[in-house]
């Protein structure tokens, strides 16, 4: 049976890597992740992430072009799944629907 649970590390990535869209490479990743939250992370727990999202089949990657700017090195370009996308809604439902029962915000706000 595959895990659809996501860790709040595994969600922000795939968070990332929709809103990045074509620079969803580990590295841009890893910039955006330290710019959004203010938190440092390390690339390779950026790759291992990647790759275990990956294997659970929430995310595709495929490799880019070669650029210049990465001395001839190609990227490897995530996209989420079907999969993922689903496993996301779930995420934010189940997380909403905490976040409804909660007493001191219960009413006050209007999610979607």
């Amino acid at each position: 049976m595959i895990e659809t649970r996501l860790g709040e590390f595994e969600e922000v990535l795939m968070l990332l890597v929709g809103i990045l869209g074509e620079e969803a490479y580990a590295f841009k990743m890893a910039e955006e992740f330290e710019s959004q939250t203010g938190r440092s992370v390390s690339i390779g727990a950026v790759h291992s992430t990647l790759d275990r999202l990956e294997g659970k089949g929430f995310l595709d990657s495929e490799m880019g072009n070669a650029t210049a700017e990465r001395g001839g090195r190609r990227k490897r370009i995530f996209k989420i799944t079907a999969l993922g996308k689903r496993v996301l809604k779930e995420s934010m439902e189940f997380k909403v629907d905490l976040w409804k029962q909660y007493p001191a915000f219960a009413g006050k706000f209007n999610f979607a």
